[in-house]
């Protein structure tokens, strides 16, 4: 049986004192925005969610889809949820991650 996993960003920092001291100037940077949502069906990246950011939690959804959780031993207190964040250093998003 394989379950939904719903993928909802919850925070997105943004140093920009981090940026101007290390960052190269880029056109595009991340365009997430907080309380968005998405769902992944059966463990797979879900369209419109940043490659990057799917690289950083797809071990922990695709666990949740397969009806694993309680990831570390009781982390989270809902034992089918994971809080992951993206690799960016500059502009870092948490995501909660569901089993629906």
């Amino acid at each position: 049986m394989s379950y939904d996993v719903r993928i909802t960003a919850i925070r997105k920092a943004d140093y920009k004192d981090l940026q101007a001291q290390y960052e190269n100037p880029i056109q595009h940077a991340c365009d997430v925005v907080e309380g968005q949502t998405w769902t992944s069906h059966g463990g797979r990246q879900p369209e419109g969610l940043c490659d990057s950011a799917w690289r950083s939690m797809a071990e922990f959804v695709e666990q949740l889809a397969a009806g694993g959780g309680n990831f570390y031993d009781g982390w989270m207190r809902n034992p089918h949820s994971a809080m992951i964040s993206c690799n960016d250093g500059f502009r870092p998003v948490s995501f909660l991650l569901e089993r629906v």
